[in-house]
């Protein structure tokens, strides 16, 4: 028997695949934020929990209105997704169809050429500078046929970021009708002078879209909440391509309580800045270069000399139980991605490095 075949663009996707995980193993490959979640977030979802017999507000408007008083934007000009990664979907929908194409750097997150192929549509990738994005790089890419630029600003996996400066000139040479996208995901670790998430841009240009995510900083990735800011137009056309119930009461409510727990984010923030030091000098100190990163993970690099390389490094590390992030998907086959964890957990990774290194 012959059943419904999906359409070929669909079959030639290769599924994405999260950071693994081993029972008993540290798992620092999914950039998870170590210190948990705001306890104010908890409290939430055990009460919102009471009540699962109810639909959620479909528009998510005492969400927006936390995240409008946040960050003082416009609630009307937000819109909410499951993760982030949601939005990017809605975005193929409402704007992608095949023989479009978008514009990422050459090492940008694997979600945008996912949307871009269940769209049909191609994807260009810019070469970067010390795998950094390269403005001039990124508009040589643009044509005709360009309707999305994506910038994961700072990026994942190799954790750099360029300042606003730079943002605003891609932006200001980019056509009018192609949207520019600032992923956020990683901007609450990020304590630079000349950085910006871009919410101004956003909120004065027409064809500039920021968005945000609860999944890092906030550590509410198992309930997979996101948001973008944007112009009115698009996200109205977010609006009429999501679900009407695609956020869930639950989401919400945490998502209430920890954009409003500044405590929990600063604490998060400052372990991450003391640990990505600490962890960064000592894998240099025991022989292997690291990439600079504003993020909440290192981009480490391996020799290709056998007994060094990094598939032995990852295998060495994982029969210590301690699992990270393989990135030879991204094009980076001698390097790994270790996210910061715990005191404890980078002590152990930081020890486990040591040892191979010796081995």
């Amino acid at each position: 028997m012959t059943g419904p075949k999906a359409l070929p663009n669909i079959l030639e996707i290769t599924p994405y695949k999260g950071g693994q995980k081993l029972v008993g193993a540290h798992k620092l490959s999914s950039n998870e934020n170590p210190l948990g979640c705001s306890p104010a977030a908890q409290a939430a979802v055990v009460e919102a929990a009471q009540h699962m017999e109810l639909y959620p507000d479909g528009s998510a408007s005492a969400l927006r209105e936390a995240i409008g008083a946040k960050y003082g934007i416009e609630p009307d000009r937000i819109v909410c997704g499951a993760g982030s990664d949601e939005i990017f979907q809605l975005l193929g929908r409402a704007y992608l169809r095949p023989g479009d194409n978008i514009v990422q750097s050459q090492h940008g997150f694997l979600v945008y050429r996912l949307i871009a192929q269940q769209a049909g549509a191609d994807t260009r990738s810019a070469p970067e500078t010390d795998l950094t994005t390269d403005v001039d790089a990124m508009l040589e890419q643009v044509d005709a046929n360009t309707k999305i630029v994506f910038l994961a600003n700072p990026n994942n996996p190799t954790g750099s970021y360029i300042p606003y400066s730079e943002v605003k000139r891609l932006h200001a040479s980019l056509p009018e009708n192609v949207l520019l996208v600032l992923d956020g995901a990683y901007a609450e670790y990020v304590r630079k002078n000349d950085y910006s998430a871009g919410m101004e841009l956003a909120g004065e240009m027409a064809n500039v879209l920021v968005t945000r995510t609860f999944s890092k900083i906030h550590g509410l990735a198992a309930l997979r909440l996101g948001w973008a800011y944007g112009p009115e137009s698009v996200i109205d056309a977010l609006h009429r391509t999501r679900g009407p119930f695609n956020v869930s009461a639950v989401s919400q409510a945490a998502g209430i309580a920890a954009i409003n727990d500044d405590v929990f984010q600063a604490k998060s923030a400052d372990h991450n800045d003391s640990e990505l030091l600490r962890v960064k000098t000592a894998v240099e100190n025991a022989g292997f270069k690291t990439f600079p990163s504003v993020g909440n993970f290192v981009l480490i690099e391996f020799p290709e000399d056998k007994g060094r390389t990094s598939a032995e490094a990852d295998a060495f590390l994982r029969g210590r139980g301690i699992v990270i992030r393989d990135v030879n998907v991204y094009g980076l086959p001698t390097c790994l991605r270790a996210s910061i964890g715990t005191v404890e957990q980078n002590d152990d990774l930081i020890a486990s490095i040591e040892a191979f290194s010796k081995s």
